[in-house]
């Protein structure tokens, strides 16, 4: 499995962050870390690129959710984009998937 790691670009829209590797209890402290480093102004939009996260536990999910916390304290929202099967059917199963902008294709 690939160790985590990220690619973060700045769009006129707002952060991409193109996320690589496990999403889960060891590397998720990883991901919280990187989430206040980001610049996200009001009315723009935090984009989660998904398509390459080979593994996604409950601590994805707690990760996730901060992101999407994090996108609304600072007046902004979360998209996930290129969003894997696998991630898709656990937000899904714990009934998350509606709470998320949800792409399967890569962004824009």
């Amino acid at each position: 499995m690939l160790p985590l790691t990220f690619r973060c670009l700045t769009t006129g829209a707002g952060p991409l962050v193109e996320v690589v590797g496990a999403l889960d209890f060891e590397t998720a402290q990883d991901f919280h870390d990187l989430l206040p480093t980001l610049a996200l102004l009001p009315g723009q939009r935090l984009v989660l690129d998904l398509g390459a996260v080979e593994f996604f536990d409950s601590s994805g999910i707690r990760a996730l959710l901060a992101a999407r916390r994090l996108a609304a304290a600072g007046g902004g929202d979360l998209a996930l984009a290129a969003v894997p099967d696998h991630i898709v059917r656990v937000l899904d199963a714990v009934g998350l998937a509606d709470h998320f902008t949800i792409a399967t294709a890569p962004p824009q």
